[in-house]
């Protein structure tokens, strides 16, 4: 019988406070974050940016109890998913393969190695495909890849993005329709879909097809949603987690909170739409900041839908993925991390953050700014960070 490797992406988190730093400090060192024109600067630049926003990063673990709940709820995810195959008669191993902290990439590879596997199935836990997330993994998964001759002899097959799986879409709608049961006036309550946002870059220049299927998913949530009620909420789509100067896509959920307040919206349901798993961005972002916002515009009633986490139905949704993806028509790892349109990724010929050979510019000479700002200080031994203790 074939023994099948399933294989499950996420993000990471740190799940300790003194893991912040060097998570940021992870993530920032990904030339897919920042890309640089000389590789040697990408590690001093990461180490920088992170210390900059290690404090703000640790109070906002700390709201939650002290680090990110990710790694355990997605270490669940893999064994109820596994239990469900079994079930079905495949002989699946499920793996967490995190993509900046632990367990990492190579962490998960060396377990597959280890346990004699004849088959990999990869499942990012993203269910819509960015050049950011899923991508990221599955190029970092490929040149793992090419530098282990025993892993690179594995078929793989790949799952690109599940934005319209039946069991995703069901599982969210009756999430949903929890939430609104328990407002005031649960007709007029206002679904308010929130889904990590991108830079606008991403999808103008390369292509990446993450707002279409955003938009695809939060329509056949609602249309779900509205067969299950037999009534139709008024819902709304935005996007949050921006950083930086550049634009992202909009509208921001800030912007959009402000404006359903002073439009004498009372009860609103907040979606997590683009997160399957409880985090810093459903705990603290949107529970803490964002219900703060809403309610300082007299949204009186703020309710936020739960994520996925092991929900019956989204973890039947998963394996029917894995199954669906063992019997169709393959997707190897350069297919599924290709971009819709090429863009160099590393190393540039010129400082960028994102994807915009354009509209960064100003983020280009701010960074380089700030980084000789910093070699200066190191040499002089005076400046802001040694006035607080980073250096």
């Amino acid at each position: 019988m074939t023994r099948v490797a399933v294989l499950l992406m996420n993000l990471g988190g740190p799940e300790r406070i003194q893991d912040v730093g060097p998570f940021l400090y992870n993530l920032f060192s990904d030339p897919e974050i920042i890309r640089l024109p000389v590789p040697a600067m990408q590690k001093p630049l990461a180490w920088f940016i992170s210390s900059l926003r290690s404090n703000k990063s640790q109070k906002a673990y700390k709201a939650i109890g002290g680090g990110s709940p990710l790694r355990r709820i997605t270490e669940q995810q893999a064994r109820e998913l596994q239990s469900e195959l079994r079930k079905r008669g495949i002989d699946a191993t499920s793996y967490v393969a995190m993509r900046y902290w632990h367990p990492f990439t190579e962490s998960a590879v060396a377990d597959i190695n280890a346990d004699l596997i004849n088959q990999v199935v990869v499942l990012p836990l993203y269910p819509h495909f960015s050049i950011s997330t899923s991508g990221s993994s599955f190029r970092e998964l490929r040149r793992l890849r090419e530098a282990d001759l025993a892993f690179k002899q594995l078929p793989i097959r790949c799952i690109r993005s599940w934005y319209d799986n039946p069991g995703y879409v069901q599982s969210m709608s009756n999430l949903i329709a929890e939430e609104i049961a328990l407002c005031n006036d649960p007709k007029e309550a206002h679904v308010f879909f929130s889904a990590h946002g991108v830079p606008k870059s991403y999808v103008d220049e390369a292509g990446d097809p993450y707002q279409k299927e955003i938009e695809a998913s939060s329509f056949l949530i609602m249309e779900k949603l509205n067969q299950s009620l037999g009534y139709k909420n008024p819902y709304t789509l935005a996007y949050q987690s921006r950083v930086g100067p550049e634009e992202w896509l909009k509208p921001y959920t800030e912007d959009v909170l402000e404006k359903l307040g002073n439009e004498g919206v009372k009860d609103i349901v907040v979606v997590p739409i683009s997160f399957v798993s409880e985090h810093i961005e459903t705990l603290e972002e949107m529970d803490i900041e964002y219900k703060q916002i809403a309610m300082k515009y007299g949204i009186s009633n703020f309710r936020r839908v739960r994520a996925l986490d092991t929900y019956p139905s989204f973890i039947y949704g998963l394996a029917d993925l894995v199954e669906e993806c063992l019997k169709g028509p393959e997707i190897d790892l350069d297919e599924a991390a290709r971009l819709p349109i090429q863009v160099k990724l590393y190393p540039q010929e010129k400082w960028q953050w994102g994807w915009n050979n354009s509209s960064e510019v100003w983020n280009g000479r701010v960074a380089m700014i700030v980084f000789i700002a910093f070699l200066m200080e190191i040499f002089s031994g005076q400046g802001p960070l040694h006035a607080i203790g980073l250096l």
